[in-house]
């Protein structure tokens, strides 16, 4: 993965304001944004996946412009191939495993039909160990089902780049470690491109081939865990 960002984007709540100021390039398959909350991580992540407009500057993504505000390119989410994973999975409570993970292939607002899916679906909840648990909502749900969910929908479009918001900040400290290691061997077997932003070392020493550090909106250092 080939990955520019240049990016400015004010943000304003009441009295306050945030300036987001950031830029970095990597060709790592792996690259870890670093940082405390309140860095503005999340906010250059949205952008990049087209969540977010920023105010100005250029996001590119192997060699494709996603966004560019001199040009007047803003590529739409759905068509930038990236699967985001969002903090909080962000699954649909109405919905059950096998709808949730199907809904990333379909069009407009038509929820899945809660029986029955295309092959990539039936893929992932094998996968994910997840068939035996397909009819269920996610409040029947454990953390970690909840997560491999969230995954599954992230990667059953195919992506080009997988982009990772705080992944495991929702998990217990045990079950953390658990996941972070099935992450680990399903992004090596898979060889997906993935950005993680994170405020967690643990993170940035399992994940980072390509570690940067924010802070106060901007990418204050960078470095390499080999």
């Amino acid at each position: 993965m080939t990955i520019s960002v240049e990016i400015r984007k004010t943000l304003r709540s009441g009295q306050r304001s945030f300036q987001l100021d950031a830029r970095f390039e990597s060709a790592s398959k792996r690259v870890v944004i670093y940082g405390a909350s309140g860095a503005g991580k999340s906010q250059m992540l949205k952008a990049i996946a087209g969540l977010s407009r920023p105010d100005s500057g250029v996001i590119e993504l192997d060699g494709q412009k996603l966004f560019d505000s001199s040009a007047g390119i803003d590529i739409p989410a759905r068509k930038r191939r990236v699967g985001y994973l969002f903090q909080d999975y962000a699954l649909f409570p109405h919905l059950n495993v096998r709808q949730n993970i199907g809904f990333g292939l379909q069009r407009g607002w038509f929820n899945p039909a809660p029986r029955g899916e295309p092959e990539a679906v039936r893929y992932w909840l094998e996968a994910f160990g997840l068939a035996e648990v397909a009819h269920q909502r996610p409040a029947e749900l454990s953390g970690g089902q909840r997560q491999r969910v969230a995954l599954a929908r992230a990667l059953v479009a195919e992506p080009s780049a997988l982009l990772l918001d705080e992944p495991f900040a929702a998990l217990d400290p045990a079950l953390r470690v658990r996941m972070r290691a099935e992450l680990d061997s399903l992004q090596r077997r898979l060889d997906i491109p993935m950005l993680m932003i994170t405020h967690d070392p643990d993170d940035a020493a399992t994940f980072g081939g390509h570690v940067l550090t924010m802070a106060e909106g901007r990418v204050a250092g960078e470095g390499s865990n080999g």
